[in-house]
């Protein structure tokens, strides 16, 4: 359901994936402090110290989760470049908590304690343990993934896709997070769907996921058609020749990007055809090429959908400043992603808050960069980012106008912007969940 689909899904997918793990492992710390190659000027004022807390390492995978990470690095190399804040460096220390409690934990205390940041900025975590620990020490968390619901319980962390939720040590409104049907509602207005297939795996959390999409998908009137499969022997066959006798038209899913792959080479196989086979931020890369080499058919029906603009979008001069920033820092075309240019808005959004503090004669402060933060009103990232607003709502919404970022695949030119992404809007029903 929108911005909560891409939370969730994440979830599901880490959780299905690190089900067979165990133990955990301390967080191998990369801190980092790059000279200014030039840029800052001496004299500015000490380094603005951020942190970084990325699962490098977990059960899901060595690259599932850092590319908020590499976004946020880019754009303070471009910042120091350019002069840093007010005449400062910013210095990046990161931290890999490697998908443990205990490592982020272990990450929390080396940023905040020994190092002394000033804020977190991209978090991307497995397991955000370290959570309240953050929140108690007033330390500002700007633009982190909300993998979990850490961003709508505590103060001081702002994910980047905002909350209305009171924030006051319990989940949303008495445990209970909320979500739109906008996804749903653009699929079926602007693609006349009306049919719509939800695949999970035969696992808890992916089920669970599973059973949210549905509640979105018949809010909006879909006929819906469920299919399962088994973790360790799945028969994708099966699942694909049955969509084709459902006719359709839409599939969604709480699976692994190596599943829906699977999947998708099934369909090819069977001759089953669909208006999109929709996912979500976190599999908006730029190695769908790869990920899905063996279905040609299916690929180029690949819709994703998120709350930022394209990062194929060269028109727009903000995505051009992001593309240019990770051709400095090795990342060519062919390794971009979504959620690193979300990482890199997260780096723009500190430093807007750095900014401020800097403009008004104050510190650059732990205290004064939260006041920006908290201030009630939207912020974009300079276009890149659909506005985002932190509030402190008594009750939920019941509905609510929210718009959609959309892009589809095609083999000739990558993903394709599909509509302005603030024009893409609906008032939809807010649907509850549990976390």
């Amino acid at each position: 359901m929108g911005r909560p689909r891409t939370v969730v899904a994440a979830l599901a997918v880490a959780a299905l994936l690190g089900s067979a793990a165990c133990g955990s492992r301390l967080p191998e710390s990369d801190f980092e402090r790059r000279a200014p190659s030039g840029g800052v000027p001496s004299g500015g004022g000490p380094p603005l110290r951020v942190g970084v807390i990325t699962s490098a390492t977990s059960p899901v995978g060595g690259s599932a989760f850092t590319g908020p990470r590499d976004g946020a690095k880019a754009y303070f190399a471009r910042l120091n470049e350019r002069g840093g804040i007010a005449g400062r460096e910013v210095e990046v220390h990161t931290c890999d908590d490697g998908g443990s409690g205990v490592g982020n934990n272990a990450c929390v205390h080396k940023l905040l304690d020994e190092q002394k940041v000033v804020a977190l900025v991209a978090t991307t975590v497995l397991d955000y343990a370290g959570a309240p620990r953050v929140s108690e020490a007033g330390v500002p968390d700007i633009g982190g993934q909300p993998i979990g619901s850490a961003y709508d319980t505590y103060p001081h962390l702002y994910g980047i896709y905002g909350s209305l939720a009171p924030r006051a040590g319990k989940p949303g409104w008495d445990g209970e997070l909320y979500g739109g049907t906008e996804v749903y509602r653009y699929f079926k207005r602007e693609q006349g769907a009306r049919t719509a297939a939800v695949v999970s795996y035969n696992q808890a959390a992916s089920a669970a996921y599973a059973r949210l999409v549905k509640r979105g998908l018949e809010a909006e009137g879909y006929k819906v058609v469920t299919e399962q499969v088994d973790f360790a022997l799945p028969n994708f066959r099966a699942v694909a020749a049955d969509l084709k006798d459902q006719g359709a038209d839409l599939v969604f899913d709480a699976m692994d990007t190596h599943g829906n792959a699977r999947l998708c080479a099934a369909m090819d196989d069977v001759g089953a055809k669909v208006t999109a086979k929709v996912t979500n931020v976190q599999n908006w890369t730029a190695t769908v090429a790869d990920d899905y080499k063996d279905a040609p058919r299916c690929r180029n029906a690949l819709w994703a959908t998120g709350s930022s603009r394209n990062y194929e979008d060269t028109g727009h001069p903000a995505v051009r400043a992001f593309r240019d920033g990770m051709k400095k820092a090795g990342k060519g075309a062919g390794s971009l992603s979504q959620w690193q240019l979300e990482g890199w808005a997260a780096a723009l959004w500190f430093t807007a808050a750095a900014r401020s503090c800097a403009a008004s004669g104050d510190d650059v402060t732990r205290a004064c960069v939260d006041r920006f933060m908290s201030r009630g009103k939207p912020y974009d990232a300079e276009g890149l980012l659909l506005p985002v607003t932190y509030e402190r709502r008594t009750e939920p919404p019941g509905t609510r106008r929210t718009c959609v970022s959309v892009a589809r695949w095609k083999d000739d030119e990558g993903w394709v912007t599909q509509g302005d992404m603030n024009a893409n809007c609906f008032r939809v029903p807010q649907l509850s969940y549990q976390p």
